[in-house]
């Protein structure tokens, strides 16, 4: 007996998120290093390139000078902080982990991970970064810049963009785009393979 079967059939009208910077999305290959994080000048956020510092420590990017000791037209990053496990949200009391959603450095303090102490490292491999949204379209294979200027609008002192900044920032050698961007700017970047 043939019957008729009908599907409730479901249409997004929008892009899933691609997902959080300092994700690392594919597992081979892929090289992460556990190193110590610079205490005057440590990276405030997960997803940015950090370079190593006088004392071997990793550490953030400031401003354009911070390449005046590299030659050619470009840097090459040590590497991109990975996401830290688990990031949740903070919690209400001492025995309520269901508070309120309050992430950053409102929920988590200004002075943790990856302010200090140890953290992850990708060395090779893919990862999840934010780059400027709206700005320009992102393309795959395009070329990575880092922004070296002050924080101002959505442009974040050592993240990463899609067009070249001028003066406010530097080409990334050894880096490229490997997806397009998502609506809120995240992306997908190849870095050292």
């Amino acid at each position: 007996m043939l019957k008729r079967i009908k599907t409730k059939d479901v249409a997004y009208k929008f892009r899933m998120s691609a997902g959080y910077p300092g994700d690392v999305t594919r597992t081979h290959p892929v090289d992460i290093n556990a190193e110590v994080s610079d205490a005057t000048n440590p990276p405030t956020y997960s997803g940015l390139g950090v370079l190593l510092s006088s004392a071997y420590k990793m550490r953030m990017i400031i401003t354009s000078a911070d390449y005046t000791s590299y030659s050619g037209t470009g840097v090459n990053l040590y590497g991109i902080v990975v996401r830290t496990f688990p990031t949740q949200q903070a919690q209400t009391s001492a025995s309520n982990y269901s508070g309120n959603a309050n992430y950053g450095e409102a929920g988590f303090g200004a002075n943790v991970y990856p302010m200090s102490g140890v953290l992850d490292v990708l060395k090779r491999g893919n990862i999840m970064v934010y780059a400027v949204p709206g700005v320009t379209t992102v393309l795959k294979g395009g070329a990575v810049y880092i922004w070296t200027g002050a924080t101002a609008g959505a442009h974040i002192l050592g993240g990463f963009e899609a067009t070249n900044p001028s003066t406010n920032g530097i080409l990334v050698n050894n880096a490229y785009f490997d997806s397009g961007a998502d609506a809120n700017g995240i992306v997908e970047i190849a870095f050292n393979i």
